[in-house]
């Protein structure tokens, strides 16, 4: 364990509370008001049992952050419960529980490699690539008169998520899509 300031928290550290147990945590944000002191709301994981909590730190308050490992690992397949990972050095295998990913979950690909952030063998976070190419399965066709620099148009993607195409994007179009928001970027260049 070593102390830290409260802004400098990331998505994945491990933190103990003071319950005196470990929490991964999921979200951060720095807030600023116009008065008053900044403060770091934290959206975290106790790891024993799940249980979400939410808090809030003076931004120069001193957390107890767990070291933890960032291991490279590439995803296998989806054993009904868990995501299955494995170690492209070692061979282990890791299996995930659905939980960890949540709808990150949507982008995982055969052999797309994965940073898990792991602590004492359990996989408390991932970490995908920004961005993934995937195909556009269905969209609405061309409005006359649509310019492609003012309007984007749904579309669904080969993973099922939805999102904004531009107007000239068909069905069955390959796309790279931002895995944090599900922004469409740019047509594959495949």
């Amino acid at each position: 364990m070593v102390k830290v300031i409260a802004s400098s928290l990331r998505k994945g550290n491990v933190v103990e509370y003071e319950d005196g147990k470990l929490y991964v945590i999921l979200t951060t944000q720095n807030i600023h008001p116009g008065k008053g002191t900044p403060v770091t709301q934290v959206e975290m994981r106790r790891i024993v049992d799940g249980i979400k909590v939410t808090e809030r730190y003076k931004t120069t308050d001193s957390v107890e952050k767990a070291f933890v490992e960032e291991l490279k690992h590439n995803f296998l397949y989806d054993d009904g419960s868990n995501h299955v990972f494995m170690n492209p050095e070692t061979f282990e295998q890791l299996e995930v529980p659905h939980d960890v990913l949540g709808e990150q979950a949507a982008y995982l690909q055969e052999n797309m490699e994965v940073w898990l952030t792991v602590f004492e063998g359990v996989a408390l976070a991932a970490t995908l690539p920004t961005r993934v190419t995937l195909e556009i399965t269905e969209t609405e066709p061309v409005v006359k008169g649509q310019t492609a620099s003012s309007s984007y148009k749904p579309a669904k993607l080969s993973n099922g998520l939805k999102t904004m195409v531009p107007p000239h994007i068909q069905a069955g179009t390959r796309v790279v899509v931002n895995t944090e928001d599900n922004r469409y970027v740019e047509r594959a260049k495949d």
